[in-house]
C-alpha cells in the first residue's frame, strides 16, 4: 500500500528545484489535469488487444480482453500501462486551455508539475510539455503526495495551489501540508461522472477557465 512518505528519488529532484519562497505556487498533477491520460490510453489500449470499460474510477476491473471481454488481472494493468508510458508517454494530447491557464497563472505565481510518471520517462513527460507550451519544471512523484507537498510547504511563504485528480493524493495533502489549498480537477467527463467532489478538497473544478479564476480570485484576496 503506498504511504506518505517521501521517497530518496522524489526529495533529490526537489533538493535541485530553484523557487521563489515569496512568490505563490501552484502544483499541477499532469495524468487528467494537464494531459488527457484516460483518452490517450483508450488508444494505445485498442491497438493492443484491449479495451477500457469505464464503470469506476479506477483502471483495475475496467481494462478488459478485446477478445473475451474479461477484466485483465491486476499484473497485466500493471504491464499495459508500463508499455503505454514507454510508448506513448510524449504523444498524450493536452487538455483544452491548461496550457493557455498556466501561462496566464505563471504572470502571478510558479508553476510545478508534480507527476506520477515513471522515473524513466521523466525526459519524454518533460519534453511533452515542452511541446505543449507548459515549459514548467517537472518533478516525478513515487506513492502519495503528501510528502513531496509538505516539502514545499515547509519551505515556502506564500500561497501554494495543488491541482490532482485523484482523492487519495488530495488526502494525502491534507494530512501533510494542510496550508496547501487543494483543487480537486478531473479533466474527462466519464471520470467526472463517476467521482464526487474529493472529501479533503477546498474545490472541485474540472475546466482550466474556472481554475485560473478560482487561483486569480484567491491572489487578489491575499494581496498577490
Amino acid at each position: 500500500m503506498e504511504d506518505d512518505s517521501l521517497h530518496d528519488d522524489v526529495l533529490s529532484q526537489l533538493e535541485d528545484l530553484r523557487l521563489t519562497p515569496q512568490r505563490p505556487l501552484i502544483v499541477s498533477d499532469a495524468d487528467e489535469v494537464i494531459f488527457a491520460f484516460v483518452r490517450s490510453l483508450e488508444g494505445f489500449l485498442l491497438d493492443n488487444g484491449h479495451f477500457m470499460d469505464l464503470q469506476s474510477f479506477a483502471l483495475r476491473g475496467n481494462i478488459r480482453d478485446a477478445k473475451t471481454r474479461e477484466a485483465v488481472s491486476a499484473e497485466m494493468v500493471k504491464s499495459l500501462l508500463g508499455d503505454f508510458f514507454s510508448e506513448r508517454t510524449e504523444q498524450i494530447e493536452p487538455v483544452d486551455g491548461a496550457a493557455e491557464a498556466l501561462a496566464a497563472l505563471s504572470e502571478r505565481a510558479q508553476i510545478l508539475v508534480l507527476s506520477n510518471v515513471p522515473l524513466d520517462q521523466i525526459s519524454a513527460r518533460r519534453r511533452a510539455l515542452v511541446k505543449n507550451g507548459m515549459d514548467y519544471p517537472l518533478i516525478a512523484n513515487i506513492g502519495r503526495k503528501g510528502g513531496a507537498m509538505a516539502y514545499l510547504a515547509e519551505r515556502h511563504e506564500a500561497p501554494i495551489f495543488f491541482l490532482d485528480d485523484i482523492p487519495h493524493n488530495i488526502s494525502s495533502v491534507a494530512q501533510k501540508a494542510e496550508e496547501v489549498t487543494r483543487l480537486h480537477f478531473i479533466a474527462d467527463h466519464r471520470l467526472r461522472d463517476l467521482l464526487g467532489a474529493a472529501d479533503d478538497a477546498h474545490v472541485r473544478i474540472d475546466d482550466w477557465p474556472g481554475v485560473r479564476r478560482y487561483i486569480e480570485d484567491s491572489l487578489s484576496q491575499q494581496g498577490y
